[in-house]
């Protein structure tokens, strides 16, 4: 095979060798002149060449173009005249087919035409080698040749300028392409573009020239195109991008505009590559111009519904305040929304700028032009392909024949983005009716999956190995229907439930759902570094919910929930004889084991004016939530629960937020006796990671520490004060509240593809009102000779199934030591036999290691946090990352540093 370099062959027309037309290039004849010419000659008219005409025509060379279609291409016919122009005109054309790599003219001398041609090979295949940052697929879709198609140099050169185009755009401005041919049998070739990508070309300094109000930095801020610097690593904006460049000077032009400099002006920009291609350097030259006020503020109206007093005072622009573009903007916005509420959908407002060089002011007139009250003439639903039009419909707050109302466009727009199922910032366009007063809303829609299964294996430092199973369909049968299963499993916890939700029952304004559960939860304490399982619950159960909207913010929902509790204690851990041991497990935990049925009926009355249920950015949400146990079963309680949010968007992409919640449960039961909480401890709120970034799970309000004894090096008995070897049982609360204030930080667009969120936040919160357990035991105690008291064990005499004390053969009876029998003395291996012997036994007793319990941490004062935390879509599922540190606590709290959860929702 052989190869050819490609990238320095010129296009080029063939010429026909030595094809000279005596009768157009050669002398004109003329007569000689004579002695005897008269005195006034007259001229001799030249000689006429003879006119020649193509006898024959033919085409050699011709493989897989048949002869007639290769002259198709060219005007040349057997029977017309040519001249040396015809023949120049056919190569031309020939050239112009991108069919021959080669083409010439013979027998131009007797008219028996010959066009030779060479086809051009066809393409085997196309190669890239070299391209590791640009893939060969997105390479393919840009370039035209293709295999199977024609080869031409035009073609190659159009491609390899195509192929620099997209490294440019990377800012790769080193980068070289080399094509090349290689032959191969049959007229074929295989092109290969050989790719020397360089390195991306970075922006090294941006210069501005002619500011002396602003520094340098303070412009660079403004500007989308940063400078390359090590902390700009995961940065996309450090390489140079001519229309960024472009987009840059609007920046810096819309910054001296909000600052009052009326007259700003960039009057020029240079990029200027530096010698070894790497690097960038970016110059503008600027004017700023001097700074203006705002003069008077008018508004002047057409429309005989509007004050216009009333509507230019209402507007941000203020008089001696700085000149501010962007309140003029938002002035032009005020208006229109203005028109808009009250059916004027296509109001004219200009803006008068009257400017004053002398005094420094810029005096706005706003002119509403006259308009008519626009009807909505049609709605049009376009793009959804499985979403039934219904499920869209009736999330549009306008109908066809209402009057136009821009608030309630805006509004329909929130709540269709809010469904979940269409691409984000889907907008409603409107397009002008039939008639001046008509207009027609264009709702144009991208689905999106809305099925998601998710198959996980996680860690969590809250539950550690989980594995989860969940499948959802938010839009079941295109309905807007949520179908929903899930099955969790990890050492501490497992699930099953299932969901069907369905919004608009009966093409109604009536939400209905129902799930169906089991949850297998376990308490759990630390022993050291090793987790305990406590008590462990499992439920069973059902809840019915129905909603319906009260207002267009406010709705109600109510509910029906049955559950069954069984609640138990490790028996081989806690139990003795059979029975919950007190001094094994403590108190609190004896009182709560036992099954129960819990049947409750709620209520939810929710305000609701978020522009997303999914990630808002403005909007509040308010509820209010009761729930009454005692229909039936064998719990009783009132629980209420407030849940409050509001977001604000801030300006270039952050958000702040606020969220509160409380909770209280008043047990409806008679007493339990003395020591024992009213509410059961399966009932109570519990406080700590996740919602309480900071604190270890439950790790917040009342608990019961027990602390052991040991000895230090003297031999005096302590108590152990290492957190992680004393046993910690979080008891709940029947009263909570906890807020936090969040500030979510923009990243750059690199970050925002990889599901990047970070976060500052602050959180304060509390957990109490249970009543004080009694203590589990009271240890006996010795005090020697010089005051120090040593705290003893409890010992408990173990007897037989008829209340005879046993004892322990002693060693003295060598024949039965150690057995067990009933006799003080002796041994009979039968309980009220004779005692033979004279061993003087030991009675048969249980020990408990003394210990001390404390109860802690029942105090409503607040505990508070200060952290950071990423949300992540990491290819291994969901993941969040909290750095929490508690700043206030209250005695027993177990405050945690950092927090993680890797393949669950969060």
């Amino acid at each position: 095979m052989a190869s050819t370099v490609l990238s320095s062959v010129p296009a080029f027309a063939q010429t026909v060798p030595g094809a000279t037309d005596p009768a157009t290039s050669g002398p004109v004849a003329q007569a000689p002149a004579t002695a005897a010419a008269p005195t006034s000659p007259v001229a001799t008219p030249p000689a006429l060449a003879p006119e020649r005409i193509i006898k024959t025509l033919r085409v050699e060379g011709s493989q897989r173009i048949e002869p007639a279609t290769v002259l198709s291409y060219t005007k040349l016919r057997v029977g017309i005249p040519y001249s040396a122009e015809t023949l120049d005109q056919a190569l031309k054309d020939l050239q112009a087919s991108d069919l021959f790599a080669d083409y010439s003219i013979s027998g131009v001398e007797t008219g028996d035409i010959v066009v030779r041609i060479r086809e051009n090979p066809i393409i085997n295949r196309v190669i890239f080698e070299g391209n590791k940052s640009l893939k060969t697929d997105k390479i393919t879709k840009e370039v035209k040749l293709a295999p199977r198609q024609i080869f031409t140099r035009t073609a190659v050169r159009q491609d390899v300028a195509r192929i620099i185009e997209l490294y440019r755009r990377q800012g790769r401005f080193a980068a070289v392409v080399s094509p090349k041919m290689v032959n191969l049998d049959q007229n074929r070739v295989d092109v290969v573009f050989e790719i020397s990508e360089g390195a991306k070309s970075k922006v090294r300094q941006i210069n501005v020239i002619g500011n002396d109000v602003f520094s340098d930095d303070k412009l660079r801020g403004e500007m989308v195109t940063k400078q390359a610097r090590f902390f700009r690593i995961l940065s996309s904006n450090t390489s140079y991008d001519q229309d960024r460049l472009n987009y840059d000077q609007q920046k810096l032009r819309q910054f001296y505009l909000t600052q009052g400099y009326a007259d700003f002006r960039v009057t020029s920009a240079i990029a200027e590559l530096t010698p070894d291609k790497r690097d960038f350097i970016i110059t503008y030259v600027v004017e700023e111009g001097k700074r203006y006020k705002f003069g008077d503020v008018t508004v002047d109206s057409e429309i005989r519904d509007f004050d216009d007093k009333r509507l230019a005072a209402s507007l941000p622009i203020k008089k001696g305040e700085w000149y501010n573009a962007k309140l003029v903007e938002d002035s032009v916005d005020q208006l229109s929304e203005a028109a808009g509420l009250f059916g004027y959908a296509f109001t004219d407002v200009n803006p008068d700028f009257q400017k004053d060089s002398d005094t420094l002011t810029m005096g706005m007139n706003f002119h509403i032009a006259q308009a008519q009250r626009t009807y909505v003439e049609r709605i049009d639903i376009n793009g959804n392909t499985q979403t039934q039009d219904k499920v869209v419909r009736r999330e549009i707050r306008l109908a066809e024949g209402d009057a136009f109302n821009s608030f309630q466009l805006k509004r329909s727009q929130d709540r269709i983005n809010s469904l979940g199922y269409f691409q984000d910032k889907m907008e409603i366009k409107q397009v002008p009716g039939s008639a001046p007063d008509r207009i027609v809303l264009e709702t144009n829609l991208e689905e999106k999956s809305t099925g998601q299964l998710q198959l996980s294996v996680g860690y969590s430092s809250l539950e550690r190995f989980i594995v989860q199973a969940n499948i959802t369909q938010a839009n079941f049968r295109g309905k807007g229907q949520e179908l929903r299963a899930g099955v969790n499993y990890s050492s501490y916890s497992k699930s099953v439930n299932l969901g069907f939700t369905e919004p608009y029952l009966f093409d109604k304004n009536i939400a209905l759902a129902f799930d169906a559960f089991r949850q297998d939860l376990n308490q759990f304490n630390f022993n050291g570094n090793q987790r305990q399982t406590t008590y462990s619950q499992v439920r069973t159960g059902f809840q019915v919910r129905a909603g319906v909207p009260l207002t267009e913010y406010w709705s109600l929902s109510g509910r029906y929930g049955l559950s069954y509790d069984k609640v138990g204690l490790d028996e081989n851990s806690f139990f003795t004889g059979g029975v919950c041991d007190p001094l094994k497990a403590g108190r609190y935990l004896c009182d709560s084991i036992g099954n129960r049925l819990t049947s409750s009926v709620g209520y939810s009355v929710i305000y609701d004016s978020l522009n997303s249920r999914l990630r808002p950015t403005a909007g509040s949400r308010y509820s209010l939530s009761q729930d009454f146990a005692g229909l039936g079963g064998d719990v009783k309680y009132i629980r209420t629960s407030v849940n409050g949010a509001k977001y604000w968007g801030i300006g270039k992409g952050f958000v702040f937020s606020v969220v509160g919640e409380g909770g209280y449960i008043a047990s409806l039961e008679k007493s339990r006796g003395p020591g024992i909480d009213k509410v059961r401890i399966t009932d109570r709120f519990y406080l700590g990671s996740p919602q309480f970034r900071g604190f270890d799970i439950r790790g917040v309000g009342p608990r019961v520490l027990r602390q052991s004894y040991t000895t230090d090096t003297s031999g005096s008995q302590i108590l152990v004060t290492d957190r992680n070897q004393i046993v910690d049982d979080a008891l709940g609360g029947r009263a909570y509240y906890l807020a936090r204030a969040e500030l979510e930080i923009p990243l750059g667009s690199g970050a925002r593809e990889l599901g990047l969120r970070p976060s500052i936040y602050a959180q304060i919160g509390g957990l109490f009102g249970i009543a004080r357990p009694l203590p589990t035991a009271t240890f006996p105690t010795i005090t020697d000779a010089s005051g120090k008291v040593t705290v003893l064990p409890i010992t408990t005499p173990i007897k037989d199934a008829a209340g005879n004390q046993l004892y322990i053969v002693s060693p003295t009876d060598t024949t039965n030591v150690g057995a067990i029998t009933t006799c003080m003395v002796g041994f009979s291996a039968t309980a009220g036999s004779a005692c033979t012997g004279t061993s003087t036994n030991t009675i048969y007793s249980t020990s408990i290691a003394p210990f001390k319990e404390t109860f802690l941490g029942d105090s409503a004062s607040p505990r508070l946090t200060v952290g950071i935390g990423v949300n992540w879509n990491s290819p291994f599922g969901p993941l969040r990352i909290d750095v929490a540190k508690a700043i206030l606590t209250q005695p027993g709290d177990d405050p945690k540093l950092v927090t993680f959860n890797v393949g669950t929702q969060f």
